[in-house]
């Protein structure tokens, strides 16, 4: 009886920490990343964001206080922070609506989707920055 020759199997393993820096992750996977992120930073920054709109619209003395801490640069910074991360989630979100409806599944379109949804929320962000720091 001749014996059969098998084939040895591949070897699957996890990522070690050390290797993480050389790993490529594809597009999609950077942007569900994101989406954690950004979804984590509104989530827990909204009591403060909740905290400043009842200071806001207490008097118009707390207002103007308020708008004069916001013309801080590094508060400008936070505020860019925020408003990309809701930028990001809801543009990553109408992507997971997409898929939800089964458009853009292939490996082809997903590349293509989570791109757009990168592009997007940057494109968005950069319009936000130049109104915030007054280009226009």
């Amino acid at each position: 009886m001749s014996e059969a020759v098998k084939k040895a199997r591949p070897q699957f393993s996890n990522i070690h920490i050390t290797e993480i820096v050389r790993y490529r992750m594809p597009l999609s996977s950077l942007v569900s990343i994101l989406h954690r992120i950004s979804g984590a930073l509104m989530f827990l920054l909204l009591p403060f964001v909740l905290f400043l709109l009842e200071k806001s619209i207490t008097s118009e003395i707390s207002f103007e206080y308020l708008k004069g801490i916001a013309s801080n640069w590094f508060v400008k910074l936070v505020i860019l922070a925020l408003a990309w991360g809701y930028l990001h989630h809801f543009s990553a979100g109408i992507r997971h609506l997409f898929m939800d409806a089964h458009i853009g599944l292939t490996k082809e379109g997903s590349r293509k989707t989570a791109a757009s949804v990168l592009i997007v929320s940057l494109v968005l962000t950069a319009l936000v920055a130049l109104k915030l720091f007054g280009a226009f």
